[in-house]
């Protein structure tokens, strides 16, 4: 579980770039840091309630960060940092299962480097098996689907490249998306958001690319892995901000 400190419940008022947003706290404007830099439009709407983490520090711009917003009475954690730490965590307590490990784990490191890219987990087995693991965040749903990226992604497209030439290498290779809520059925690619992410995932998946991905239980200042759910490459994901323009 990651726990945040100092939570106060505040008011969504408008994003200024993909760092800095105001909001309302206490009938006091704030200028908070978005600890996301995906789109996130169908979560920071005016007025939705978001939760926000006070960090005071002189070598910060701000004292806040927007850590999770509420919507439809459920809260997105919205942090890009903890998909990595739980992913660490659940790995080495047995709560997340890679599935085609065979051996017993000796050995998570995290933030390795292969190839051109760094990866966000390597593990060691017993049985000498060598794994690399990619770690992504996902806070897009509708319907009950979480869906990734919602912004296009080059660097995601690059470590799905790469992954595939370790696994030439010998190595077991592993995407696990951490889907930060829990009212999510399934995953999925937004293949119209970026479909050559779509397809080159698509066709890892026939060359031993393990695709995997696991809810999230989220309060306002806390946010835990809570179960896996099936990873469906070919679900037409409708977009809820697409579906928003077409209707004007």
């Amino acid at each position: 579980m990651v726990e945040y400190e100092q939570v106060s419940i505040a008011k969504f008022i408008r994003r200024e770039n993909r760092f800095i947003a105001i909001c309302l706290l206490d009938s006091e404007e704030i200028v908070v840091h978005v600890k996301n830099t995906g789109r996130c439009k169908e979560l920071l709407r005016e007025n939705v309630k978001v939760a926000v983490n006070y960090q005071p520090s002189t070598k910060r711009k701000t004292a806040y960060d927007l850590i999770a917003v509420e919507k439809a009475g459920q809260w997105i954690n919205i942090d890009s940092q903890v998909p990595n730490q739980l992913a660490y965590d659940g790995i080495t307590q047995g709560k997340i299962q890679l599935a085609h490990v065979k051996g017993k784990i000796l050995t998570v490191k995290r933030e390795v480097t292969y190839g051109h890219s760094r990866f966000d987990l390597s593990v060691e087995t017993s049985l000498g098996e060598k794994v690399l693991i990619e770690v992504k965040g996902m806070t897009l749903e509708n319907q009950k689907i979480g869906a990734f990226p919602d912004a296009p992604s080059v660097r995601a497209l690059k470590h799905v490249q790469e992954l595939l030439h370790a696994r030439q290498a010998g190595y077991q290779i592993y995407l696990l998306f951490i889907v930060q809520l829990a009212a999510v059925q399934s995953a999925t690619i937004h293949t119209k958001m970026q479909p050559e992410l779509a397809q080159t995932i698509e066709q890892g998946m026939s060359a031993d690319l393990n695709v995997i991905a696991y809810t999230c239980q989220v309060t306002p200042n806390t946010i835990q892995i809570k179960t896996e759910i099936p990873f469906r490459p070919n679900t037409n994901f409708i977009d809820p901000n697409k579906r928003k323009e077409e209707q004007k």
